[in-house]
């Protein structure tokens, strides 16, 4: 597996620092039309402000949009800027976590279609395949409820542990785990820093592109795109006064440009488009 860490050692504060301002940084934008719309949008680095910045550049101005962009490295902030107001929109999440933060903070937000899909991985620097692991061995995986879930669900897949039958499972619903294996919580920006001191970790498609990480070529086991429910979308506010651009930007994210652009960006599966 190659190793490709070395730009982590001076990225780790900004990936740990979750909740500060300093995870938050604007994109440029080409200069917009006259009397084109406004929107601020919240967005993870990797792949979501990419995208979002090849719509600003190709596709925005002639849709009568101008489109900034703020990136955020953790998944708190935009959801509580979109909250606040600070935020138009955001494109950081996938519809599980949506739902979850809906449910547990009560927002009064909606969303749109899937837009990718960021496959998750099980990566190591101890060993090269799964079977590899020893009894004992530390898994890290994050400690958000619906992304836990989605990485536990990737553990039973490949044989690691047995989960019950439980909609979004935790690491209280692991039911085997024949090799003992220690699983650890942390904050999912946190993980990739912490590769070289586990066994295995379980990392969440867009921070592995920022770890520069190659999925395809990295991970022991990448979960499927079929049939996936963790597609990304695109998140704003119910009572929103930009109802029309946002429905424009929805139609752009959407549009065969952007499905082309996904799959020349990333020709081995890293990001899969999800329409």
């Amino acid at each position: 597996m190659r190793k490709v860490f070395a730009l982590l050692a001076s990225a780790a504060l900004a990936l740990t620092a979750c909740s500060s301002d300093a995870d938050t940084k604007a994109t440029t934008a080409p200069a917009s039309e006259p009397g084109a719309t406004t929107l601020v949008v919240g967005a993870s680095p990797v792949p979501h402000a990419t995208i979002l910045q090849f719509v600003a550049d190709n596709l925005a101005a002639e849709a009568g949009l101008d489109l900034q962009i703020k990136e955020y490295t953790d998944y708190v902030q935009p959801n509580v800027a979109l909250e606040s107001g600070d935020l138009d929109a955001n494109f950081f999440q996938h519809v599980p976590y949506f739902d979850a933060e809906v449910a547990d903070k009560g927002y009064s937000f909606e969303h749109g279609k899937g837009v990718h899909i960021e496959p998750f991985g099980l990566y190591s620097q101890k060993v090269k395949s799964l079977d590899e692991l020893k009894d004992g061995a530390v898994v890290v995986v994050t400690n958000d409820p619906s992304n836990q879930a989605r990485g536990l669900n990737l553990l039973a897949a490949e044989g690691l542990i047995t989960l019950n039958d439980a909609k979004n499972p935790t690491i209280y619903d692991i039911k085997d785990n024949p090799k003992n294996l220690q699983i650890k919580e942390s904050e999912a920006p946190a993980i990739p820093v912490q590769l070289p001191d586990v066994d295995l970790a379980v990392i969440n498609g867009n921070f592995a592109l920022e770890a520069g990480l190659v999925p395809s070529k990295d991970a022991l086991a990448l979960e499927s795109g079929a049939d996936n429910p963790y597609s990304n979308i695109l998140a704003w506010a119910k009572d929103t006064n930009k109802a029309d651009a946002i429905k424009k930007l929805e139609e752009l994210l959407h549009s065969k440009e952007v499905a082309q652009f996904i799959k020349d960006s990333y020709p081995n599966g890293e990001v899969i488009p999800a329409f």
